[in-house]
């Protein structure tokens, strides 16, 4: 019995030899030569860590995919086309921003920031078109691993601030905030911390672009465990521009893991982080002076859970009392961070929020089934 099996194995293998592409006719080859690939469904979303809109073009957004590159919609989201196809090198994308003084100028960070153990792949360093999408510069950074937020000078768009999350596997000195003056043709590593940590966030004070916050984490991962926390992490600001830079500490927790931060641009003393902290610690934090003092005003597991994957936090630019946090769900509060609701979306595990400063009612939102836009306050969303 054994001896037959044996035979009949070597008879398969045989055949499938006999069967291979190569075997096939050139006729029929060339048969096949004017056909090409299309998708025809089903139509879904993937993974989206990144999103951005454009003041003033209620129907233009742009999306980085984990996966997938650089999309952009010029209808709200009904349909999108992939802009970053034939010219990046590889598909993860950690950050996109558009000039405010230009929206013809986008700056991409490669890698995106939410270090899934599984699925997360190393980015190329940042991307630049000054056409909209059409073409693309690579600027360097090739080794920054991950990168989790772009901030541009709302006045001059040659003027950038890189939020590198840094490698996953191990240290790696290419990590903290980079700044160019001049459109991307030099970077300069204006805060540097650790070799193990890098920034989580990156914030642009919506009112004075010499104010930034970057959330600075401690981190890093293998097979099997991620580290997650240090003394050396936290909220560090700068009021000149990223010359200088200051840990803020106010009654913030020494030991501190990942930040999400954001800046009110109706009240910019008015600061949120979601932090991820030792028990009893972690939760929604505010600032009502600048980030001189901090009070956690709500612990709640639900706001800081998963924190490597999440940890994402978006200020309503006209209102300083109304905060989102991105975690599993979206929440939304209205009382300074109190009280929160649980806003029903077509998608759940969020991980970027963009609100038009023009209409806080106007927004798109970035998870794991694509991106989705609302222009009634997440009433009704554009399909993933």
């Amino acid at each position: 019995m054994i001896a037959a099996t044996r035979l009949v194995s070597a008879a398969l293998l045989a055949l499938l030899f006999l069967i291979s592409p190569t075997a096939f006719s050139t006729e029929e080859d060339a048969g096949l030569e004017g056909l090409e690939w299309r998708l025809v469904g089903p139509w879904r979303g993937g993974r989206v860590t990144t999103v951005t809109g454009v003041p003033g073009q209620a129907n233009l957004y742009y999306m980085g995919a984990t996966g997938g590159g650089v999309w952009k919609t010029e209808n709200a989201g009904t349909t999108w086309e992939n802009l970053s196809d034939g010219h990046f090198k590889v598909g993860t994308i950690g950050a996109v921003a558009v000039s405010k003084s230009d929206p013809n100028v986008l700056y991409v960070g490669t890698g995106e920031s939410p270090i899934r153990g599984v699925t997360t792949s190393h980015g190329d360093g940042v991307w630049k078109s000054t056409d909209a999408g059409k073409t693309w510069t690579h600027l360097g950074l090739k080794d920054a691993g991950q990168i989790s937020r772009i901030q541009v000078h709302p006045t001059n768009p040659d003027i950038a601030y890189v939020g590198v999350q840094g490698q996953i596997w191990g240290a790696s000195e290419q990590r903290g905030v980079f700044r160019t003056t001049d459109g991307g043709t030099r970077w300069e590593q204006v805060l540097k911390v650790g070799p193990r940590t890098g920034a989580s966030d990156l914030r642009m004070d919506p009112t004075n672009p010499r104010i930034l916050y970057a959330g600075m984490w401690n981190h890093g991962r293998t097979p099997w465990f991620i580290h997650s926390g240090g003394t050396d992490g936290g909220i560090y600001k700068s009021t000149d521009g990223g010359d200088s830079w200051k840990k803020l500490e106010g009654g913030l927790p020494a030991m501190i893991g990942k930040i999400g931060v954001d800046v009110s641009a109706s009240n910019p003393q008015r600061i949120y982080a979601i932090i991820e902290a030792e028990p009893g610690k972690g939760g929604l934090w505010r600032s009502d002076d600048g980030g001189a003092s901090w009070e956690l005003i709500n612990g709640h597991r639900a706001l800081h859970t998963r924190a490597w994957y999440y940890i994402h936090i978006a200020a309503d630019p006209s209102d300083e009392n109304t905060v989102w946090v991105l975690s599993t769900g979206l929440y939304k509060s209205i009382d300074g961070g109190k009280g929160w609701e649980l806003i029903d979306t077509p998608h759940g595990d969020h991980h970027d929020h963009w609100i038009n400063p023009d209409d806080s009612r106007n927004m798109i939102s970035g998870n794991d089934g694509g991106a989705t836009v609302t222009f009634d306050g997440g009433e009704t969303w554009s399909s993933i």
